[in-house]
Formats: structure tokens, C-alpha cells, sequence
């Protein structure tokens, strides 16, 4: 349930419109749905400005499935993360409306456009088109939150003046999502460009020394550009909330 809804319920008895017991029918799965497998968190929305978000890896697309349908029927959007193909084929004959994105590997509904104020728009950055799967995971996300972005992709530091053609899109950002695997390099060279908050998110892309992306996480964690933070391996998910946080009103 978001604010608003919340706000019209409580309008509504206020005007007599709506009788106490119908309201009180209205919120009786709050604050969460127990559905025997998982307890969907119909409160979440409330209290951190987002509603719950479905992590599909080791889900069956039955678990998916009546998770998102409860979401939808308490009129809250969809958002289902790291989603195989063939779950998300299952989950869309169930259910009418939902799109999946196989690069971000999302499955998402809209039931309700979110409008949120904002500072401005943020920037998400790939160093590299093996690191669009976490960067478009990021850019999804945003989307279900309603926040405006921009995409700038292939700009990592084997090829500096790729970066360096965009730094008016790069100063005009309210907040930076900077994706590499590799060395992960690339937040320490934004960092040095912008007076904004950089959010680093580290990709399991590169050779074997790379270990699955921990030379990357390190590397950022050293950044020598302060101001730098960082999120866990593969993380886009989680790298789009904190920017979506700082950039909310």
C-alpha cells in the first residue's frame, strides 16, 4: 500500500465515505501477507517509499507467481529480480501485464505510475556491454521507482575519451551509478569528475585473476576518489535503491 492510498482510505472515513469497518477491510493484510513460503511486506512501501521487491533466483515461478499476484492486489507494482527466462515465461502466462527484460533479467508490472520528487536525474555508467546485465538490472529498478535516468554505456577506461566526449552528462547528474568488472577502475576516474555521489557496483566480469569480481570490489573500495561507496558484486538491485534514496525529496 503506498502513502496516498493510505491517505485517501483514512480521507474517505474522515469524510464519510467510507465506513470503518470497509476501511479496516481494506488494510487487514497489513502489515504482511503470510502466504506459508514467504510473508509479503505490505508495509514496506510505507515506510521506506518502496514497495517489495521479489528476488526470483531460488524461487519457483509458483513462489513468484503468488507473491507478485498478492503485490498487485494490495495495488502495489512489481518488481522481480534475477529471473530465468523460462521462470519468467511461466510467470507471464499467469499473470496479464507483466514484462520481462531477459538482459536485465526483470520481470516487472506497473499497477500504478510512481511519481516521486526528485533533485534531478541520475546517471548510470558501464564501463563495459559485458556489465549491461547489473547496469540494465539498475536501470529497471529505477524505472519501478519512478526515477528519471539517463544511460551512458562502452565508456570504460580502455578508451578515457569515450568518458571524457560525455562530461557535461556526467556534471549534470544528481547522483552516479558507475558499473565495471575488470580492475574496476572506472568510480575512482568519475569520482575525480563530479562533485556528486558516486555509487560503485562491482561486476563478476574479467579473467581469472578478476576471482568472480572481488578484484574489482577491492579495487573500488580503495578508491583513492573520495566520496566513492560502493555495493556488493552484481548488485545493480541494490546500487538503484541508495541512489534512488538520495535523490528522492
Amino acid at each position: 500500500m503506498t502513502p496516498e492510498q493510505l491517505r485517501k482510505i483514512l480521507g474517505d472515513v474522515e469524510g464519510g465515505k467510507l465506513s470503518a469497518d470497509d476501511a479496516l477491510d481494506r488494510v487487514k493484510h497489513l502489515p504482511f501477507d503470510d502466504l506459508g513460503f514467504a510473508r509479503v511486506d505490505h508495509h514496506r512501501q510505507l515506510r521506506l517509499g518502496f514497495p517489495e521487491v521479489i528476488f526470483g533466483e531460488g524461487k519457483t515461478p509458483e513462489q513468484i507467481t503468488a507473491i507478485a499476484e498478492r503485490l498487485r492486489d494490495a495495488g502495489q507494482n512489481v518488481l522481480v529480480t534475477r529471473i530465468s527466462p523460462e521462470g519468467a515465461a511461466i510467470v507471464q502466462r499467469k499473470i496479464p501485464g507483466i514484462q520481462h527484460d531477459p538482459v536485465a533479467r526483470t520481470a516487472t508490472l506497473t499497477v500504478e505510475e510512481p511519481h516521486p520528487e526528485t533533485h534531478g536525474r541520475i546517471l548510470l555508467i558501464a564501463a563495459g556491454t559485458t556489465d549491461l546485465p547489473v547496469a540494465e538490472e539498475a536501470a529497471r529498478t529505477l524505472e519501478a521507482f519512478g526515477q528519471p535516468h539517463d544511460r551512458l554505456y562502452d565508456v570504460g577506461v580502455s578508451g578515457l575519451h569515450r568518458l571524457m566526449a560525455n562530461k557535461e552528462k556526467l556534471t549534470a547528474a544528481s547522483v552516479l551509478i558507475v558499473v565495471a568488472g575488470m580492475e574496476g577502475a572506472l568510480p575512482s576516474v568519475v569520482g575525480g569528475l563530479v562533485d556528486r555521489p558516486v555509487i560503485g557496483v562491482p561486476t563478476s566480469v574479467g579473467y581469472g585473476a578478476s576471482f568472480g569480481g572481488l578484484a574489482a570490489l577491492l579495487g573500488m573500495l580503495n578508491s583513492c576518489a573520495a566520496g566513492v561507496v560502493v555495493v556488493n558484486i552484481d548488485n545493480g538491485f541494490g546500487a538503484a535503491v541508495a541512489a534512488s534514496m538520495i535523490n528522492r525529496k
